[in-house]
């Protein structure tokens, strides 16, 4: 039997991981079973996780303890969040296998007839196997990403104050900034030639993808101009009465630091900051703000914040609560999708837990 740490996971069963002192508690009363009582109480990454305060960690521990959901789907999650995931890297930590890079990475490059060898393959990590990155889970990864928006999107724009003049734009789909400039109340702002000036002024100083560098390269002007115009919002609100635009970003990220939203947020903004920067330039009258919306791949949602920009966004005040509680529940079962496609193609739907066996999806 792998001998995983268990103490988070116990913590979750016993529900005690929003109360530091019943956590301590629990993690002092396991160290004992074992015979490890003057040895740290728990480890860090994983209590830290768990402690973190304003991060949604009530409806994530509601999730987990709702007898409704199956209890495999709840099982992955909780092992997610105790840091217990059994990837290969994983279990190489604890030698119960042998590092060989990641599965799907090397069918990847199998399918392609490449020949580099297992030391350049990624490692089969949680984070890699939900990152778009990895060519074998890219697609679900990103519907992932897609689903948890859209359903976020629609329902603040299902719950808006009934006299709110705040437009959501780009309901039925995600919009370019060359596509939205083709829309009556953009086109009332500037003309699309004014915003284009102004806009290359900023692409220019944005560093270039090294895949993008021979297009780059053949025509800087061309490719500067086209880079912006293709640029895609995840989400825009415009209201004309107040002239206030707001720029609406999403990003699904791993909250395995206590910074991580300050960190997604600075990658956000440098995203579109030629968007939002070129607005401001070309007709500074009006008011543009960028609007960012951070969750962790394990439904961790920092509370506060999201309340905040509900309010921005002109959601009634009553229904907020449900908002952000269908909301973590979106990001919680989107994590499964990914996970189950994970099995599902690395080992015929079974993956090694803790103990040694196979799991089904």
């Amino acid at each position: 039997m792998v001998t995983a740490e268990p103490l988070p996971y116990t913590a979750l069963q016993h529900g005690t991981w929003m109360d530091e002192k019943g956590f301590k508690r629990t993690c002092i009363k396991e160290k004992g079973k074992g015979g490890g009582i003057y040895q740290p109480v728990y480890g860090t990454w994983a209590a830290d996780f768990m402690l973190r305060q304003d991060a949604g960690r009530f409806m994530l521990g509601k999730y987990l303890s709702d007898k409704k959901i199956p209890w495999k789907q709840r099982r992955r999650l909780g092992m997610v969040v105790a840091g217990n995931t059994p990837s290969d890297s994983f279990l190489t930590k604890l030698c119960k296998m042998q590092l060989a890079g990641y599965q799907l990475c090397r069918i990847a490059r199998g399918a392609r007839n490449e020949t580099r060898g297992i030391d350049s393959l990624a490692a089969e990590t949680h984070g890699h196997i939900n990152s778009a990155g990895c060519k074998g889970m890219a697609t679900i990864v990103t519907a992932a990403h897609h689903s948890i928006w859209r359903h976020l999107y629609d329902s603040m724009h299902a719950t808006q104050k009934p006299k709110s003049k705040l437009k959501f734009v780009t309901l039925d789909k995600v919009s370019n900034t060359s596509t939205l400039w083709r829309r009556e109340e953009f086109l009332r702002i500037c003309r699309k030639e004014e915003l284009a000036e102004k806009a290359q002024d900023i692409e220019v100083t944005i560093p270039v993808k090294k895949s993008h560098e021979a297009r780059c390269n053949f025509d800087p002007g061309s490719f500067s101009e086209n880079r912006y115009w293709g640029r895609r919002p995840d989400g825009v609100a415009i209201n004309e009465a107040l002239q206030i635009v707001y720029i609406l970003k999403f990003k699904r990220s791993t909250d395995r630091d206590e910074g991580f939203p300050e960190v997604k947020e600075a990658k956000a903004n440098e995203q579109h900051k030629s968007i939002i920067g070129a607005l401001k330039a070309t007709f500074p009258k009006w008011r543009f703000e960028q609007i960012n919306f951070v969750v962790d791949k394990r439904g961790s949602v920092v509370e506060s914040d999201s309340y905040t920009k509900l309010k921005k966004l002109d959601v009634q005040e009553g229904k907020k609560d449900k908002l952000f509680a269908d909301h973590v529940t979106q990001v919680c079962e989107a994590h499964n999708r990914v996970i189950v496609s994970f099995l599902q193609q690395v080992q015929g739907g079974a993956m090694l837990t803790t103990e040694g066996s196979r799991e089904k999806p």
